[in-house]
């Protein structure tokens, strides 16, 4: 191994697997895996990495799939220093690190409706970087501010108008990592709140597949906006409706399968590789283009380098 990296407080290992860091279990390792103690440790890390050393800011792995050679350079992924959260009247301020649904809850507890992401799987780091949403709400909505590290380790804040929303993305830079984010929501009831997450975690569960192995929706919908939930929402345009028009619900390759339950959904069954679930993917894409004449863009972030016997076994 010839980097040479800076000694920081937090944990910084070599050769670090990645497939029990994201949802699909798969993927080869990180070159170096860094957990940072707290917001000074990451800084300083940063700041003496070589400027030629790439970094991967790694959240829970729940919209991600690390290809099967591994993740060149630094791969970062921030943990309990930076997983908590807070509530000032309809503000609330979370931690990158802090799980979605744990914030919907924490904020409805004091009043406060983010209920939105109750049923988006990640954490806020992804959410805000993803622009994430459901139910016709995302996280443009209702963000306010963030702060992030840049990669030569300097701080700043980041205001709405600077992070360049659009559907599932943002204009934050290549390597920046979001540390911790502002959100208001309007004042509501707890109780309702509650009720309101229950009904959206019962309509989650009865036509998701929540119990497989999955890293939630495969691709964008074509409409440029995500599902409402509404009894009058419109799915001309919706992906999961083009790949199941293209023939390809319940669709194998290997260990990987469009699901039955929901054909955007990409799952791993069992066994399978990070190849088997791109390569169906991609089939998909030439599927759904074959049969609609549209392309279906990635939701799921696809990252790292292929290995040799995957592209051996490229036709």
């Amino acid at each position: 191994m010839s980097l040479t990296l800076p000694s920081p407080r937090g944990a910084l290992t070599p050769d670090r697997p990645l497939a029990d860091l994201t949802w699909l279990r798969v993927g080869g390792p990180a070159e170096w895996l860094f957990q940072p103690a707290d917001l000074d440790d990451l800084c300083t890390f940063l700041a003496a990495l070589p400027e030629d050393v790439p970094v991967f800011p790694m959240g829970v792995g729940s919209n991600l799939i690390v290809r099967d050679g591994g993740i060149r350079g630094v791969v970062i992924r921030l943990g309990r220093g930076f997983n908590g959260i807070s509530v000032v009247g309809n503000r609330v301020t979370a931690g990158a690190a802090a799980l979605d649904a744990h914030v919907a809850r924490k904020a409805a507890e004091a009043g406060v409706d983010l209920t939105f992401l109750r049923t988006i799987p990640g954490a806020i780091g992804g959410a805000v970087r993803m622009n994430a949403g459901c139910y016709g709400s995302y996280t443009a909505d209702h963000f306010v501010q963030a702060t992030v590290v840049a990669r030569d380790g300097t701080v700043r804040t980041v205001t709405k108008d600077e992070m360049g929303f659009a559907y599932r993305s943002s204009s934050l830079p290549e390597g920046a990592i979001v540390t911790e984010a502002v959100f208001e929501g309007p004042l509501a009831d707890p109780a309702e709140l509650a009720a309101r997450m229950e009904e959206q975690l019962a309509k989650r569960d009865a036509t998701q597949p929540v119990k497989d192995r999955s890293a939630g929706s495969s691709f964008r919908n074509p409409a440029g906006f995500s599902s409402t939930g509404k009894a009058d929402d419109v799915h001309d345009l919706k992906a999961w409706k083009l790949i199941d028009e293209a023939g390809m619900r319940g669709a194998r390759q290997g260990g990987a399968q469009m699901s039955e339950k929901h054909p955007n959904f990409l799952i791993n069954t069992g066994g399978a590789t990070a190849a088997d679930l791109e390569g169906l993917g991609e089939e998909v894409r030439k599927r759904v283009f074959k049969n609609s004449g549209l392309t279906l863009e990635w939701e799921i972030m696809r990252v790292g380098v292929t290995s040799p016997e995957a592209v051996a076994q490229k036709p």
